[in-house]
């Protein structure tokens, strides 16, 4: 004999309400689409809105991917539509599809973008950052992942063209304890000229011959006037409300970082840490080498606990530029 709990359920569907039956006592209830219900394993489902648009593929003890309809695609052709790979001891597991594991330069690349940004919110966590100089700022990109990755502390931007600045803007519009300057910053308090129209790779230097040869977009150039300021010159106010600071200096200048840490005087001392790019194969004329920037920045009483190929030459394999992340060690919180 038929419950109530099943008469019910059977008369759901005369008023608009979809009803996906899960097995005994349990249902799936919703008002748009009907839910389909895929077999993923003994005891374990998944729901789906269309199952032509979706498809499970296994990828290891107890994992799955749920993926759309390209994926679908490339297991009809018996293609795998994901690989399983253990990263180390960590347990953690990378998933990789055909495409990615097939360029091997954009993989590397694409996974130290995210292994720096990771190690940074670490850093900042374990040395109590509560204000970021985030200098060369562009349209946010730095600041928004910060936010994403959970730094909920002060961050103060510097952008020195007007169009991208505007950008900025907008995108620190709704979080108060975001500031923004349309400044450049360097060794003194000055006006000077940047080079526009390189997207983000505008600078106050002019391209080198290798960068020339590597980038097309310096074949051509506008300028800007731009107003440029010591960074020991904005940090009281940057710092202003904030009872014990413990700052940390990003820095990403186009060949302008050794300038920027300059600027900052006998109040470097007070950073705790600092992130910069830094150039193997230098793409602008006058910028340091990295053993140069580096041997400032360990002068400075900063040691490296990170470094990330940001570029690499497609034909030899060459890292160009690398994000280097240095901490002061003796900021570092007491430990047991």
């Amino acid at each position: 004999m038929r419950t109530f709990y099943r008469r019910l359920l059977t008369l759901m569907p005369r008023l608009g309400v979809h009803v996906t039956d899960l097995g005994p006592g349990t249902a799936v209830v919703s008002r748009r689409a009907p839910r389909l219900r895929i077999p993923l394993a003994q005891g374990a489902d998944v729901l789906a809105r269309d199952n032509g648009r979706w498809t499970v593929t296994d990828a290891g003890d107890d994992t799955w991917v749920v993926s759309r309809s390209k994926a679908r695609a490339q297991q009809q052709q018996g293609v795998p539509s994901a690989k399983s790979v253990r990263l180390g001891d960590s347990g953690a597991r990378l998933l990789l599809d055909p495409a990615a594991l097939a360029d091997e330069r954009k993989l590397q690349l694409s996974a130290a973008e995210y292994l720096c940004h990771q190690h940074v919110a670490a850093m900042l966590e374990f040395y109590g950052v509560n204000c970021v100089f985030d200098v060369g700022a562009n349209a946010g990109q730095y600041a928004r992942r910060l936010r994403r990755h959970g730094y909920t502390g002060r961050i103060v931007s510097f952008e020195p063209t007007s169009g991208t600045f505007a950008k900025l803007q907008k995108a620190a519009e709704n979080d108060p304890d975001w500031w923004v300057y349309n400044y450049g910053l360097g060794r003194e308090d000055t006006a000077s000229t940047i080079h526009t129209g390189w997207n983000s790779m505008n600078s106050v230097l002019p391209p080198s011959d290798y960068g020339k040869d590597r980038y097309l977009r310096f074949a051509k150039s506008e300028t800007e006037e731009i107003q440029i300021r010591r960074l020991d010159g904005m940090m009281e106010k940057a710092l202003d409300g904030i009872a014990d600071p413990r700052p940390f200096l990003k820095m990403d200048t186009q060949g302008y970082d050794l300038e920027v840490f300059a600027g900052a005087g006998e109040r470097v001392k007070e950073f705790v840490g600092l992130q910069s790019e830094v150039a193997v194969l230098r793409l602008y004329e006058g910028s340091p080498a990295m053993g140069e920037a580096v041997a400032t920045y360990e002068a400075g009483g900063f040691g490296i606990t990170g470094m990330y190929p940001v570029t690499r030459e497609a034909n030899t394999g060459r890292v160009i530029e690398f994000d280097c992340v240095m901490m002061r060690a003796e900021a570092a919180p007491a430990t047991d």
